[in-house]
């Protein structure tokens, strides 16, 4: 229990019949505002909370007995010896009702008693269902911010570690926590981070995605430029790098910024497992991009203008296969990517039997259905088939939705100038991935500026006790992280 005392300021109310008739008249339309009144020291005392939001069981229980067990004594003695911080006007007063608090007046006392005794509600810890992994931690954030600092300094015992709060939205006023390694972050990007987080006037800040749209750097670009996590440890590799995470009051989405391109295809089990099987998995991963965005448009532009490149034992099959269809390539592959979509969206909308039921009926009766209809040619089933999968191993949420997008101009573009159309259009891309920035950082490094000495930990992931300098990115401040860890071998 803590025991917040402030003395009446500026705009409050002091007398103790005028708080009464303000608070009623402040919070009388709500029917949870409860005003209970009782006699101490033989003085009226009064506290004010919000039944929903407050945690009266502590109030009678620990409020209350202490009144009882110290009848002789004053009731504001007792309350000032928990005194912490004050109200400096109405407006924060009404803040710490509704933030939870219970705000006691006594009689014939000018002075402001805030209880915070709030009413935690709470999901347990469990593991992310969009970010498993095999081997490592299996918890995550929940909803309640000071629990997901508790599991950030559970892990990382460092001094160093420091966690700024700051409030956004003038109504909703939404904490929000700056986390980062005091002696390792850039004190040019902590500085820049928060010069954009202070530039926030909105009335409503509910979760980590309005954050990110304010304080991005190219709102107009498909490449989501902060990493979205809901693993604690996926926050602590990244913060010990020199990052920055946000974390916000009412989800479990913590914000790292910067980010990278090859950020968002690290997951911690390429560190749980060794070097070499790591490796292998990151190179698919990154394989699958490719196959994720170019695998339809290749089909359209080979069906519809490079027949020449399908080995002679496979025209007749791909000419028996798309024979008899009644649209072009690009209609074709359209329909079946937008039936993909929507299989999917109604999976995640569903409850999970349900979405279950729904994969596998989208899947066999319909994709079996449009075949023997003669709509779909059979080699359109399997491009769309290995194109979705591709699309989903990628360990973040956001680059998968970027990847299904990209897809579609793509596509456009191959069934206007077939391989030539497929080519600008990656180029396209590069040119945006090296041109983009995220806070000062740019996206495509360590590929573009060229920096080999970070290679290490990009497409492919050294030992590590190789990896002795931490990302240069970020522009920590300390880059070595580690010395002559082998040197056993040397014994």
């Amino acid at each position: 229990m803590i025991v917040l005392f402030a003395q009446c300021r500026g705009n409050l109310p002091v007398s103790y019949e005028e708080r009464q008739s303000y608070l009623r008249d402040c919070f009388d339309r709500n029917a949870d505002f409860v005003q209970r009144e009782t006699i101490v020291y033989g003085l009226p005392v009064t506290f004010y909370f919000f039944n929903t939001l407050a945690a009266e069981t502590q109030l009678e229980e620990q409020i209350f007995r202490l009144f009882q067990e110290n009848e002789s004594v004053h009731p504001s003695t007792l309350l000032h010896d928990y005194s912490r911080r004050q109200p400096q006007n109405q407006a924060q007063l009404k803040s710490m009702l509704v933030s939870g608090n219970i705000v006691a007046t006594i009689s014939g006392d000018e002075n402001w008693y805030v209880l915070s005794l709030e009413n935690t509600i709470a999901r347990p810890i469990s593991e992310p269902d969009s970010e498993r992994i095999i081997r490592g931690a299996h918890d995550g954030f929940i909803e309640k911010l000071d629990t997901n600092i508790h599991l950030l300094r559970y892990r990382l015992k460092d001094p160093s570690l420091t966690v700024e709060f700051i409030e956004l939205g003038s109504r909703t006023n939404t904490r929000v926590a700056i986390v980062y390694i005091q002696d390792l972050v850039n004190d040019t990007l902590l500085t820049e981070v928060k010069r954009r987080l202070a530039y926030i006037d909105t009335d409503m800040i509910i979760s980590p995605g309005y954050i990110e749209e304010f304080i991005e750097d190219n709102t107009m670009s498909f490449f989501p430029q902060l990493l979205n996590t809901e693993r604690p440890d996926r926050v602590e590799g990244n913060i010990m790098e020199g990052r920055i995470a946000l974390l916000c009051e009412g989800t479990p989405t913590a914000l790292i910024a910067p980010a990278t391109f090859f950020s968002f295809y690290q997951s911690p089990d390429d560190y749980n497992s060794r070097w070499i099987p790591a490796t292998f998995i990151r190179l698919l991963r990154l394989f699958s991009f490719l196959i994720a965005i170019t695998l339809p448009a290749f089909y359209i532009s080979v069906i519809g203008f490079h027949l020449e490149v399908i080995p002679n034992d496979l025209i007749w099959p791909v000419k028996y296969a798309v024979e008899g269809i009644p649209y072009p390539p690009l209609i074709e592959a359209l329909i079946m990517e937008v039936t993909i979509e929507l299989i999917r969206e109604a999976g995640i909308r569903l409850p999970s039997p349900i979405s279950q039921t729904i994969g596998i009926v989208g899947g066999l009766v319909i994709g079996d259905a449009v075949v023997q209809a003669g709509l779909i040619s059979n080699l359109m089933i399997v491009v769309v088939a290995i194109t979705a999968i591709s699309s989903f191993i990628v360990p973040s949420n956001e680059m998968s939705t970027t990847v299904r997008l990209l897809r579609f101009p793509l596509m456009v573009l191959a069934a206007t100038f077939g391989f030539v159309g497929i080519v600008f259009g990656l180029i396209f891309i590069l040119i945006n991935l090296c041109k983009l920035e995220t806070l000062g950082v740019p996206y495509f490094a360590p590929f573009a500026p060229l920096r080999l000495t970070d290679w290490k930990d990009t497409f492919v992931r050294f030992p590590l006790w190789t990896m002795s300098r931490r990302p240069a990115d970020a522009k920590p401040k300390l880059i070595v992280r580690l010395r002559d860890t082998r040197g056993w071998k040397q014994e």
